[in-house]
């Protein structure tokens, strides 16, 4: 089963100039917890809800752009990649979500969630999220 089998294809994206208040109002009506940052439809960072409340509340920057608050070095996987290798990825960089791309454009949203829905796919997603979680323990 490839990742284009599993992924969100309704993926809501901001820009690096959006600000901290449209990206959490956006976040909340999509009802999710992480936006990639999208510019020319290439993704060059991420926001999560974690990184709204810790480095720009907390740190004072609530009226800052995403610019100032996003991921960068972005790890992004293909829509032909195997589930396995999606899983491995993020058990590797200790992440939940990985966007999907493209051509270097995005097309989807891939995440733990996603993986754990799939019967064929319960094992690469409690080995990464074994992994995630084991690794962030220690931290």
């Amino acid at each position: 089963m490839q990742v284009r089998d599993v992924m969100s294809t309704n993926v809501q994206s901001c820009s690096n100039q959006d600000s901290l208040q449209d990206v959490a109002n956006k976040m909340h009506s999509s009802n999710i917890g992480a936006i990639p940052v999208v510019q020319n439809g290439q993704v060059v960072g991420m926001v999560t809800d974690r990184d709204l409340a810790i480095r720009g509340v907390t740190d004072g920057n609530a009226h800052s752009s995403v610019s100032q608050i996003m991921s960068n070095n972005i790890v992004t996987v293909q829509s032909d990649a195997s589930l396995e290798e999606a899983a491995a990825l993020m058990s590797q960089h200790q992440i939940r979500r990985l966007p999907v791309v493209d051509n270097g454009q995005i097309v989807g949203m891939l995440s733990l969630g996603d993986l754990a829905v799939r019967d064929q796919s319960n094992n690469s997603a409690g080995g990464a999220l074994s992994q995630i979680s084991k690794n962030n323990d220690l931290q």
